[in-house]
């Protein structure tokens, strides 16, 4: 960041600028240049457009055909259901599209106003639209920054920037020699917390930190990897289904069949193999997903959010809030005397306790409890020892004081850092005996100092002295103590860990904190393992291959900005890695859209949870992990319903191609082939969507196959045949018996729609009969078809006779092959 290495005077002379400001023609002239100071908005297609473009895609526009075939064969309900469904999905992708647009909105709305700036040399307020590059603005406590500014005057000036990087203590800025470059660059939108300042304007609208921001999120969002193997199934069913409805058509055209009956036969079977109960049961099961994840403080923002944690493969965390409980808490104590160092933690303290939550900085914050969890009370030590003056804190002083009317006689209670409050040390108590505070005592004490600075701890030291009359020095302090602090990790977070290690899945920390606290949380979670930690600035350095190459081994990221975590973010998805990023912060918003899955805390911003995909509620990680087992739960239920319907669609096609190859009368008619449909779509499909998780689910590697991998596949295409080989045979055994063909065929639907009822127990998960839908489904499936064939109205509908015992025999011992087919595959390829 160049501004950040030069002095102040090369600042105002990079930008042909001076303390005095612009004058009033000049900062015209650079508003005309530079544009306005606002958040600019990509022109987005109108509702209309973007409602139409949902149906632009393969699977909609073949759900559609569908739906049209189905009402020109007189199935004016199935025809009504997929165009229900078609216009759900459409209705689901435009809510999902128009986000964006909400984010940016809320994105506009964090924008300051009105500026304080200093223009000809005299102080004004402008809008904060018409700030340019060079104006010099003046920010003090309570104001929004209101354009990203390179500091020349700080005067204990802090300033919120969580709303940006997500961590929620303020940082000290400054004007000159830096420790972090950021130091000299307040931010726009970032709130100043306390003290004043003044700065050059350096970037405005959409050339801030924020306007980045702005421009990232209005980008497009990727697919999911569901959206992709969706598609794809799509596509492959769309082809299969025109190819062999076609062919259907002319074999039976050239046997020289009615055309009428030719083209029913040829579209009610484009019904049966286009899998259009796919979307609704997939939409089904999603939402199902998304109810069991609400009860767990997850909020599902986008239905294929769900299933794309299943499939995630590397975890992109942020540390404060969601990893630790961003709550500063006193982790060590070296307490020489503890009644004294207590005292000074309780009343040398401007933090209170309100309806039992600490308001307040939160190192005094942190201190304030510490005291109180000892049974040191500020409110009830200040009744007893009324506070006389104080010193407040500043960036100079680094130590805050009081003086205190104790019971006997003055005392000036003080704290601070360290190194400063020991030079100022005399004396140590300990328990009462003081002890002269020498070369060796002081040695000892920095030694300690050290080691617990080098855990990242935030030390703090503690020390007081009783005054003479008139005397209100710091000096010749008596030394009580030192007290380290840190935001303590979750102790679920680790477990949570542990579990995405079993899982095959990679935790990555990413924090706008310092690396030495980034690496102590990360070591105390189990996080790092031989891992490596990179900041910002040495990311930065880095090439994009030189990155890709050790990405993989990177666990801990820190100080990053906004684009660094998009870059870290691509860096991961070019590896083949499907990533879910947590975040907070407006920064977090760009890297939440460009993962495959955003997840966005409940505490956090409305621009970050507008960009997610996911909100926890309870800020926590290891709510994401309970996350990604619902959504690996959810994509085995995905392919369960999916092999049971294509087997359905194979058998179906099997049997009525190769009856019209071996010249036998179709099997089914087209009433009974949209029935089969719509049966099988139904209830014993949609059970298969709420299957419990199978045991070793979290002990399995992250999904990389198909929806359709080839060993399913390979089963799909044999238990297709096998269907088609018992309905053709007990067909054909049917008509050479003497039975006629409205018998035959009874028997050959009743048969099929059997072969789908056993067939929905070989795609069920293997944790036994827990599913209490799917004996329900069965059941109702059963008592449907029993109805087809006996009850006397829909026989002459459905072109069916009574069957007897002996035909239900035949059909039962006939359609349990199936069972039997899908046992000797298990057998085959060792799964139990």
């Amino acid at each position: 960041m160049k501004w950040a290495r030069m002095s102040v005077k090369e600042v105002l002379k990079e930008l042909k600028t001076s303390e005095n400001g612009l004058d009033s023609d000049e900062a015209a002239r650079r508003l005309e240049a530079y544009g306005k100071n606002e958040l600019v908005e990509e022109k987005k297609a109108g509702p209309i457009r973007m409602f139409l473009a949902q149906f632009m895609d393969i699977l909609i526009i073949l759900l559609i055909l569908a739906a049209v075939a189905s009402y020109f064969v007189g199935d004016v309900l199935d025809s009504a259901v997929i165009l229900f469904v078609v216009v759900v999905n459409a209705t689901v992708g435009f809510i999902q599209e128009y986000r964006a647009e909400k984010a940016m909105e809320k994105l506009k709305g964090l924008v300051s106003t009105e500026a304080t700036v200093i223009r000809e040399g005299m102080t004004q307020k402008v809008p904060a639209s018409e700030l340019t590059i060079g104006d010099i603005v003046i920010i003090e406590e309570g104001d929004n920054v209101p354009a990203d500014i390179r500091l020349i005057e700080a005067y204990d000036l802090r300033i919120d920037e969580s709303t940006l990087t997500g961590e929620s203590i303020p940082v000290q800025k400054t004007h000159e020699d830096p420790e972090d470059e950021r130091d000299v660059i307040a931010f726009m939108d970032s709130d100043v917390v306390s003290g004043r300042g003044k700065g050059a304007v350096i970037a405005v609208g959409m050339d801030t930190s924020i306007g980045r921001i702005a421009e990232m999120i209005q980008e497009d969002e990727g697919k999911t990897p569901l959206q992709e193997k969706i598609a794809s199934l799509g596509k492959s069913l769309g082809l299969i289904a025109v190819v062999v409805c076609a062919m259907v058509f002319a074999i039976q055209f050239l046997r020289g069949l009615p055309l009428v009956d030719t083209f029913m036969t040829a579209v009610s079977l484009a019904v049966a193999s286009v899998p259009e109960g796919l979307p609704a049961i997939l939409t089904l099961t999603l939402a199902l997903g998304m109810q069991r994840m609400a009860r767990s403080n997850a909020i599902v923002r986008r239905l294929l959010a769900v299933e794309t944690l299943g499939s995630c493969s590397v975890i992109c965390t942020d540390k404060t809030g969601t990893l630790t409980h961003n709550r500063m808490t006193v982790r060590e104590s070296e307490l020489t005397s503890p009644e004294m160092a207590l005292l000074v933690s309780a009343l040398c303290n401007n933090a209170t306790i309100s309806d039992d939550r600490v308001i307040g900085d939160p190192t005094d914050a942190a201190i304030l409890s510490f005291a109180e969890e000892n049974g040191y009370s500020r409110k009830d030590l200040e009744e007893k020892y009324p506070r006389l003056m104080e010193i407040p804190l500043d960036s100079k002083r680094k130590r805050m004081t009081t003086i205190n009317q104790l019971a006997d006689g003055r005392y000036l209670l003080i704290k601070g850092a360290p190194e400063i409050i020991l030079g100022r040390c005399s004396y140590v108590d300990y328990n009462g005996s003081l002890r002269a505070m020498d070369d060796d005592e002081l040695a000892k004490w920095m030694s300690r100092l050290n080691d617990m600075t080098s855990r990242a701890l935030r030390v703090l030291a503690l020390a007081y002295r009783k005054l003479p009359d008139g005397d209100e020095e710091e000096r010749d302090l008596v030394f009580a103590g030192l007290v380290g602090m840190m935001d303590p990790p979750r102790k679920e977070a680790a477990e949570a860990i542990e579990t995405c290690r079993k899982a095959g899945i990679k935790v990555v920390m990413i924090t706008g904190d310092h690396r030495d606290t980034a690496v102590a949380i990360a070591h105390e979670l189990g996080l790092m393992d031989d891992g490596l930690a990179l900041t910002g600035r040495e990311l930065d350095d880095l090439s994009d291959d030189e990155f890709e190459e050790m990405v993989e081994d990177v666990r801990v990221y820190a100080r990053v900005f906004p684009e660094q975590k998009v870059r870290i973010v691509e860096a991961l998805q070019r590896r083949g890695h499907v990533v879910a990023m947590t975040g907070d912060g407006v920064n977090d918003a760009p890297a939440l859209k460009k993962a495959a899955i955003g997840v966005a805390m409940g505490s956090g911003t409305d621009v970050a949870r507008e960009s997610s995909d996911m909100v926890l509620q309870d800020d926590n990680f290891a709510t994401i992990v309970k996350a990604v087992r619902e959504g690996r739960t959810i994509f085995d239920n995905i392919r369960r319903f999916v092999k049971f319907q294509l087997s359905t669609n194979v058998g179906a096609i099997l049997t009525i191609v190769s009856a019209s190859l071996i010249n036998l009368p179709v099997p089914f008619n087209p009433i009974q082939i949209l029935w089969i449909n719509i049966i099988m779509d139904g209830p014993p499909a949609q059970s298969l969507g709420v299957e419990p998780p199978e045991s070793d689910i979290m002990l399995r590697k992250p999904e990389r196959e198909d929806i359709m991998p080839r060993r399913n596949l390979l089963r799909i295409v044999i238990a297709g045949a096998v269907m088609a080989a018992g309905t053709l045979g007990l067909y054909m055994y049917m008509l050479s018996s003497g039975n006629g063909v409205e018998r035959a065929m009874t028997v050959a639907f009743t048969v099929f729609v059997m072969f789908q009822i056993f067939n929905v127990f070989n795609c069920k998960s293997r944790t036994g009969f827990s599913n209490k839908s799917l004996i329900v489904a069965v059941a109702a499936s059963l008592l449907l078809q029993i109805l087809v064939v006996y009850l006397a109205p829909l026989e002459g509908v459905f072109r069916t006779v009574p069957l007897t015992v002996t035909d239900w025999i035949l059909i039962i011992a006939v359609a349990s092959l199936i069972l039997i087919a899908e046992a000797i595959m298990r057998l085959a390829d060792g799964r139990e």
